[in-house]
């Protein structure tokens, strides 16, 4: 407890005290020293009139009636004083009673000047930060529904059509050896994808998980960069898609897990692949600004509506749900590379005209 707020609140309430005490004591004196002159007055004027002071002098105290004047005025300059402050506490008091009552939508109101008003302060930062908990733990609720709901979803629909396709082989329901071969294929391309969603649905689950080892070690960015575009040359060439790189003569030192950085790149340039409808280049620069190394991969296909792009990272999140099952996302490929880029202390964005549609990450450079 700081001793020095005590004494410095203790020294308030004196001071008050004293305030009122002087200020009673002096209108008291004010109005005895008007009444003084109003009788000597009257007493000079009228000889009645001094007969009946005179009378009432031997029948009244007038010490007792000014010590009672001065009580009632003390006590009057006390409840002005006074009230606002005692009005204050009893506001925060039933602010603090609906609080309490689970109404901790209400604030307190604040009045920094007030004795209580640093309290209040400090109860509506309690109250804010209680709520933004109790909405993180609805949204971490909602979530979690979302999360099994479209889990559910996506493993369900190829595992149908496996299913689907291996009862019309297993009940010999097909012309010929290329009617079989037909049906063994989309069995074999839908057990592909659904290996490609359990696969993304459990490196996301690890990303997520903040106990998370990484395997840090220096690495060149554009070394590492040059080696993610030699694995892809045969999707480029299938896609007819060229790369351009545009690396920096700055060389790029990270300390960073390579296998998941190159795993965030991957993400990047087949999600460039798979929905830069219409592009013809893929373009990855790279630059040293500040201290950060900044990656951009470029695509010059359909832009991302603008009403997308604030929940482009998030996980199931598809800009045309009509296309997944064809293009072969998981819907968590961009929602992994952000946790991977915000594992190792980076930032990433993403910007989309008619243009281009270009990612952008930041990644601390070695100082």
């Amino acid at each position: 407890m700081k001793k020095r707020l005590i004494y410095k609140l203790e020294l308030k309430v004196v001071f008050n005290i004293f305030i009122t005490f002087i200020l009673s004591t002096l209108t008291t004196a004010v109005i005895y020293i008007m009444c003084k002159l109003f009788l000597a007055i009257g007493i000079v004027g009228s000889q009645l009139f001094s007969k009946v002071i005179y009378k009432a002098m031997q029948y009244v105290d007038f010490t007792k009636i000014i010590i009672a004047l001065w009580i009632i005025i003390f006590i009057s300059y006390s409840h002005l004083l006074l009230y606002k402050k005692i009005k204050y506490f009893v506001e925060v008091d039933e602010h603090m009673e609906a609080i309490a009552q689970g109404k901790i939508a209400e604030k307190i109101p604040e009045q920094p000047k007030a004795e209580l008003g640093k309290i209040a302060k400090n109860m509506n930062e309690i109250i804010e930060k209680l709520n933004k908990s109790i909405e993180e733990e609805r949204r971490a609720e909602q979530t979690k529904y979302e999360l099994i709901t479209n889990v559910s979803h996506d493993l369900r629909t190829p595992l149908t059509s496996i299913l689907g396709y291996l009862e019309l082989i297993d009940n010999d329901k097909y012309k010929d050896e290329v009617t079989l071969r037909y049906y063994v294929n989309i069995a074999y391309e839908k057990s592909k994808r659904l290996n490609t969603l359990i696969d993304d649905l459990f490196q996301y689950t690890i990303m997520r998980n903040s106990t998370l080892k990484l395997n840090k070690e220096l690495i060149n960015v554009i070394e590492l960069l040059n080696q993610v575009v030699l694995e892809f040359n045969p999707q480029f060439r299938k896609k007819n898609i060229e790369c351009r790189t545009y690396f920096s003569e700055d060389k790029l030192l990270i300390v960073a897990d390579a296998v998941k950085v190159a795993r965030a790149f991957e993400n990047l340039i087949t999600n460039g692949i798979n929905y830069g409808s219409g592009t013809e280049y893929i373009d990855i620069c790279t630059r040293k600004e500040n201290n950060s190394a900044v990656i951009e991969v470029i695509n010059y296909g359909e832009p991302i509506p603008s009403i997308d792009v604030p929940f482009i990272f998030e996980r199931f999140y598809r800009v045309e749900k009509s296309r997944s099952e064809f293009a072969g996302g998981s819907g968590l490929g961009l929602a992994i590379t952000k946790s991977i880029i915000e594992l190792h202390e980076g930032e990433i964005f993403v910007e989309s005209n008619y243009e281009r549609t270009v990612f952008i990450i930041k990644l601390p450079l070695v100082s």
